[in-house]
């Protein structure tokens, strides 16, 4: 008998609403055939599907201007060795702006012992850096990280800033040596791999999914355009500014509505 699989996800404050969430709910359990418990952590439940189990956010016990600096409360916060009562269970993690495009039953039973998975990021494309878009761990064995973030705040957010995925990456490598990484063929960045490359014809041609990837699972969606922008054609400008780059243009594009629900 398989065992039940543990998806888990983070909401606190706007940047995310809870049909975000559901949307995630949905695209994980249509493309999983195995058993899952699938967790929201927030403080906001209201409007979430009833088969979402809630768990409160986890608590950073530091100084109160670093409680929810930047993004630590995901990649320091999550580690806690006691997370939704999880303790010696693997969990796997997705941001809410995944795209999932096809069967995920592979990536749930692809972690060996208790290692921690995650994906190369796409910006550095090296051995030390990974994507915090998904990654999967044993609750019990991260919570190091959490605890070094709340002793020493100042610290790491002087060294990473708001990288927090980078200090996720430079802890896990400092106890355990490497990073093991997911196969790279199963995900990609919705901004590098499906947009094109040659800025100026992005205004004449909408992005697509890579035709050299069939073993595609999930498109990350970091940075902007997020999914719903995507489709609708829009590349917002980050907040105080008032121009971008003639490259940062999306066409509408209409097949993320095909996973994305």
């Amino acid at each position: 008998m398989n065992e039940i699989k543990n998806v888990i996800c983070i909401k606190w404050g706007t940047v995310y609403s809870s049909e975000d969430v559901n949307k995630l709910y949905g695209m994980v359990t249509r493309n999983c055939t195995e058993e899952i418990n699938f967790y929201c952590f927030t403080e906001d439940s209201k409007g979430l599907k009833e088969n979402i189990i809630v768990k409160p956010l986890p608590v950073l016990n530091t100084k109160k201007e670093y409680q929810d600096k930047y993004a630590y409360k995901k990649e320091a916060g999550l580690c806690d060795d006691n997370l939704g009562e999880l303790n010696g269970q693997r969990v796997f993690f997705f941001d809410i702006d995944v795209v999932m495009v096809s069967n995920l039953d592979s990536l749930l039973s692809y972690p060996k012992e208790d290692k921690f998975y995650i994906i190369n990021d796409s910006n550095t494309k090296g051995d030390h850096i990974g994507q915090a878009t998904c990654y999967s761990w044993v609750v019990g064995t991260l919570g190091y990280i959490k605890e070094y973030y709340e002793k020493n705040p100042e610290e790491v957010v002087d060294k990473f800033y708001n990288a927090s995925q980078e200090y996720l990456s430079f802890k896990v490598i400092e106890k355990f040596g490497k990073l093991n990484f997911w196969p790279d063929e199963w995900f990609c960045s919705f901004r590098f791999d499906c947009m094109l490359k040659f800025g100026p014809l992005r205004h004449f041609i909408a992005p697509s999914l890579p035709n050299n990837m069939p073993e595609l699972k999930i498109i990350n969606f970091h940075g902007y355009p997020k999914p719903a922008e995507a489709i609708k054609g829009i590349w917002k400008i980050k907040k105080g500014q008032n121009w971008k780059k003639l490259y940062k243009v999306c066409k509408p594009t209409l097949w993320i509505k095909d996973y994305w629900y």
